[in-house]
């Protein structure tokens, strides 16, 4: 018996060893490319462009099988929304199918279902044993009629770990004013924008054909939400908001055109059940690390802003435009990578007559399931030269962020559809 179980245990030992050697080697296949795709990023990591999809390729998601799941905005020139993208032996990835016959942003796998969501409608979609969806034609509508305006209607998704799915539903306005956008418009009074808008709505992810009345309003006071992601170490909803525009176009005696190129911030809240952070009463200053009252709300730029409303998790800087949120937990990556959160910032239309800023991830350094220190700019030079970025002519545009089963990073992106590959070089 004894060595029955010893030679099981050799033959066990020997096979994990055969797998993680096979491991390896597939890994040792992700070459980067030469110029590292155009991205600047730290020493010992590179890039590689993993595939070109043609489309703006908003969020991306690989399932724990190895596939990549890629959410277009538009679809496609053959009506498709959702590309399904295989890995290749070279590291790349290449188109092998597509369903969907809606545009929309969010997307999210799990081993058993897709996740993907239109700007009115969250789907599912069956997975099989490969990570392939078991039957294109055949989509679980999950929540419908959600509202949609035509301005902040990405419904970005994600999942907690009980089957809860949370949903984006932003605020068809800057700042709720009378006349949206217009100078010197006053705020509506009790913003009714966020009855129905303006926060975060939980849904059951396995509960098909609900609607707005069978989901909860988990957290209300985002003005925008596009980049959300489960914080399982925390076990906590986190989200990046969009902050206001427009501070002095609205209200030039109040604030400089260099102010309103520097406020506000773009703010990480960390979330629970019932929480406000504020919006459209409030904007955070980074200079005063301080909740200040927005103008059409009485503020006047030095006067703070009233009330029990959420102090940001973590800040980052105006009109930067945060679009994903991902949660590294892979261990390709250096361990000062671990649980901290990677951030793709889409970049900025409305600094002039100061640069325009953005089009980079960044790397959030996070201790006990909080932010710890400075962020640091990791995957820079998307825009192509740092005279596009400030021109705010980018030729790319960071958007979605995933990890694959390597625990290499996939960035997507909205402009042009190229999907990116970073990955570590171990010495």
């Amino acid at each position: 018996m004894k060595s029955t179980l010893s030679r099981y245990l050799l033959l066990s030992t020997a096979l994990a060893g055969s797998i993680t050697l096979l491991a390896l080697k597939a890994e040792d296949k992700v070459v980067a490319d030469a110029d590292n795709a155009g991205l600047k990023l730290p020493a010992g990591f590179g890039a590689l462009v993993a595939a070109e999809t043609g489309g703006r390729a908003r969020h991306i998601t690989v399932t724990p099988q190895g596939l990549i799941y890629v959410k277009l905005n538009r679809p496609n020139a053959a009506g498709k929304g959702i590309l399904m993208l295989r890995p290749t032996a070279n590291g790349k990835a290449e188109v092998a199918g597509a369903i969907g016959s809606y545009g929309g942003t969010g997307i999210y796998s799990t081993a058993d279902y897709l996740y993907a969501s239109s700007d009115e409608d969250v789907y599912r979609y069956k997975l099989n044993s490969k990570g392939e969806v078991a039957n294109p034609a055949q989509s679980e509508k999950i929540v419908s009629g959600l509202i949609n305006r035509r301005q902040h209607e990405s419904k970005s998704i994600t999942l907690d770990k009980e089957g809860n799915i949370y949903v984006n539903i932003g605020a068809y306005a800057n700042a709720c004013q009378v006349n949206d956008r217009q100078k010197g418009s006053k705020g509506r009074p009790d913003c009714p924008i966020l009855d129905s808008a303006g926060g975060i709505w939980q849904f059951r992810a396995d509960k098909l054909n609900q609607r707005y009345a069978n989901g909860t309003r988990y957290a209300t006071g985002l003005r925008n939400v596009v980049g959300l992601d489960w914080n399982a170490q925390a076990n906590q909803l986190f989200v990046m908001q969009h902050g206001r525009d427009q501070l002095s176009d609205n209200w030039p005696e109040l604030f400089t055109t260099k102010q309103s190129a520097e406020l506000p911030a773009e703010c990480m809240y960390a979330l629970k059940k019932g929480d406000n952070a504020g919006w459209p009463y409030l904007y955070y200053d980074p200079a005063q690390r301080k909740k200040m009252q927005n103008p059409e709300y009485g503020g006047d730029g030095k006067k703070e802003a009233t009330g029990n409303y959420l102090e940001p998790a973590a800040a980052y800087p105006a009109h930067t435009a945060p679009n994903a949120l991902l949660f590294y937990t892979g261990t390709m990556f250096p361990e000062k990578y671990r649980n901290g959160a990677f951030i793709a910032f889409h970049g900025s239309w409305n600094r002039a007559p100061e640069p325009q800023k953005g089009y980079y991830v960044v790397f959030q350094p996070f201790k006990d399931g909080k932010p710890f220190g400075d962020y640091e700019v990791f995957a820079d030079n998307f825009a192509g030269s740092p005279e596009k970025a400030a021109a705010g002519r980018p030729d790319h545009k960071p958007c979605g962020l995933a990890q694959g089963t390597d625990g290499s990073l996939y960035v997507s992106d909205d402009k042009k559809g190229t999907i990116y590959r970073i990955v570590y070089a171990k010495k």
